[in-house]
C-alpha cells in the first residue's frame, strides 16, 4: 500500500511564505507526477504545480512567480515552496502522486490527506 504524507501549512499573514513537503511510502517502483492541488471552501479541487519524474513543470496562473515546486526522485519527495502568500490561497492543500507503479506492478494514483493554508492577518 502506497501511502503520501504531507508536512507544514499553517496561518500566516498576507506576503508570507509557508513550504509545504510531501514524501510517498510504500512499494513504490516509480512515480510519474507528483503535485499539489488545494480546494477552498465552496470550491472546486484545482491544480496548483505539478511536476513530472523528467523535471517537466506546469503552474496554475494564479501562483506563477509565487509558487515554486520541486522533486526528489530518489526519495519519492515533493515540496512547494508559497512565497507572496494571498488571502485567496487560503485552502486545503492535497499532495498527489499519479501513476504510481507499485510492488504489485499496476498503477493507481494517490492522495494525501491534506493540510491547511490559512493567510490571514
Amino acid at each position: 500500500q502506497v501511502q503520501l504524507v504531507e508536512s507544514g501549512g499553517g496561518l500566516v499573514q498576507p506576503g508570507g511564505s509557508l513550504r509545504l513537503s510531501c514524501a510517498a511510502s510504500g512499494s513504490i517502483l516509480s512515480i510519474d507526477a507528483m503535485g499539489w492541488y488545494r480546494q477552498a471552501p465552496g470550491k472546486q479541487r484545482e491544480l496548483v504545480a505539478a511536476i513530472t519524474s523528467g523535471g517537466s513543470i506546469s503552474h496554475a496562473d494564479s501562483v506563477k512567480g509565487r509558487f515554486t515546486i520541486s522533486r526528489d526522485n530518489a526519495k519519492n519527495a515533493v515540496a512547494l515552496q508559497m512565497n507572496s502568500l494571498k488571502p485567496e490561497d487560503t485552502a486545503v492543500y492535497y499532495c498527489n502522486a499519479e501513476r504510481v507503479l507499485s510492488g504489485n506492478y499496476r498503477y493507481a494514483d494517490y492522495w494525501g490527506q491534506g493540510t491547511q493554508v490559512t493567510v490571514s492577518s
